[in-house]
């Protein structure tokens, strides 16, 4: 018999990666695509967790994710009608409901749709849970799934940016697919700079220089062809601080990197030109949306409105001047659309994932995996100042599975194993990561 261990468990989390990526681009709710994904998570998840595994969840996480499920939970609990008193306008205490004669109050002012997002947040805990109980080598191959999705992505967004500059695909997803395969052009971009960081790592750090510049440029050229204003810069910003924070490490020659930035030169003058031409944002945009949900946050802080409520509870905030034919589903800013349906609570959860990532950076500094996946994450995270991305499957899939990267201990184990090599007589000397032995 073998003692081989299993790789069962990464092709099953692989799958479910690759998956998402494919039909996890939807931002409406209820989408089956999405509950579908969100099934699959949860039972590979159980699978994996069914498994013994040598690897250990840093407590901080776990009990980051209890308190935000719990958070959710609480929302959806039949709660004394007496605690709002004062913590919330009329009109949503009237959409609060009643339950029974006692006369008890959701937090949520729409029970069917935080459920819906509990299932979604349990989903993406799983996910993230699981990868974290892999071994260090099958982390690495999931990467391969990812960039499949991300590949996928790119044709169906070359073969519509080929043919028109407004291409919608409909009937083959249940939305309408508007870039690649997201219904949203900068949810699309997004996908794409989350991807920059990771090309770089294989070109500078597995010997594949030539189709990881390759990679690059299509990857610049695809965002530019997406229209997406922040989603431009963005990429800019994360090429470049990509090829100067995983350099440092690796093999490839100076003038490599600077042939780079020389392409780099060029897609910054294309990237002016796009932003040029587009008009800016008129006063009906992200700035009346954030002062608007900005309103609802002062007279909801202390519970929020529930999670998945925020298109019902903005409504009443809502200038009058400011109601056409078009509504506003999100805030377009993550943060305040988190605080307006979680309060206060929420926002501490907030803080405290914060602190967290942040901590982190001093202890993957030394992977190169690692490095990339956090320069991915803190750039999706500024995105979210603009728009909404982890309001997708597959933005937010790949968000656990950056995350599952970064507070990976696997990685801090090699690293140990790595920097200590015993020599013929016996004496341990200090060999640099990425150092060939």
């Amino acid at each position: 018999m073998s003692d081989r261990p299993s790789e069962w468990d990464k092709y099953l989390l692989g799958s479910v990666l690759f998956i998402s990526l494919l039909i996890g681009g939807g931002t409406a709710s209820g989408l089956y695509t999405d509950t579908l994904i969100e099934v699959a998570a949860i039972i590979s998840a159980a699978a994996v967790f069914s498994q013994s595994s040598g690897q250990r969840i840093p407590r901080s996480v776990l009990w980051l994710l209890i308190f935000a499920v719990a958070l959710v939970v609480l929302q959806i609990v039949p709660l004394p009608a007496a605690i709002f008193s004062g913590l919330r306008p009329e009109l949503l205490l009237a959409d609060s409901g009643l339950v029974g004669e006692t006369r008890f109050r959701f937090v949520s002012v729409g029970v069917g749709r935080t459920i819906e997002s509990l299932l979604y947040l349990v989903a993406l805990a799983a996910f993230f849970l699981s990868v974290l109980r892999l071994r260090v080598a099958q982390v690495h191959a999931l990467l391969p799934f990812f960039f499949m999705g991300v590949i996928c992505n790119g044709l169906a967004g070359a073969i519509q940016y080929s043919l028109s500059n407004d291409i919608a695909i409909e009937g083959l997803l249940p939305f309408t697919i508007n870039a690649g395969l997201f219904a949203n052009q900068n949810h699309f971009a997004a996908l794409l700079f989350v991807s920059i960081p990771f090309v770089v790592y294989y070109g500078l750090f597995r010997g594949h220089l030539l189709s990881g510049s390759l990679g690059l440029a299509t990857l610049l050229l695809l965002l530019l062809a997406a229209g997406s204003r922040a989603g431009v810069l963005i990429g800019l910003a994360i090429t470049v601080l990509s090829i100067v924070f995983l350099s440092a490490r690796s093999r490839v020659s100076g003038l490599g990197i600077l042939a780079v930035f020389i392409g780099l030169s060029a897609y910054t003058i294309g990237a002016w030109t796009k932003i040029e031409a587009d008009a800016i944002d008129p006063a009906f945009g992200r700035g009346e949306f954030a002062r608007t949900t900005i309103e609802g946050i002062k007279e909801n802080w202390a519970t929020g409105v529930g999670f998945g409520n925020f298109q019902r509870a903005y409504q009443i905030y809502e200038k009058e001047g400011m109601i056409f034919k078009q509504y506003v589903n999100h805030a377009h800013n993550e943060y305040l659309e988190i605080a307006f349906e979680g309060g206060v609570l929420a926002v501490l959860l907030m803080a405290l994932y914060f602190v967290m990532l942040s901590m982190a950076l001093a202890r993957v500094r030394r992977d190169p995996l690692q490095k990339a996946a956090f320069l991915s994450v803190s750039f999706l995270l500024i995105h979210s100042l603009v728009d909404y991305p982890l309001r997708t499957e597959a933005l937010a899939m790949t968000f656990a599975f950056m995350n599952a990267i970064i507070f990976h201990k696997g990685f801090a184990a090699r690293q140990k194993r790595e920097l200590i090599e015993i020599d013929h007589n016996g004496e341990k000397l200090l060999v640099p990561i990425g150092t060939p032995s």
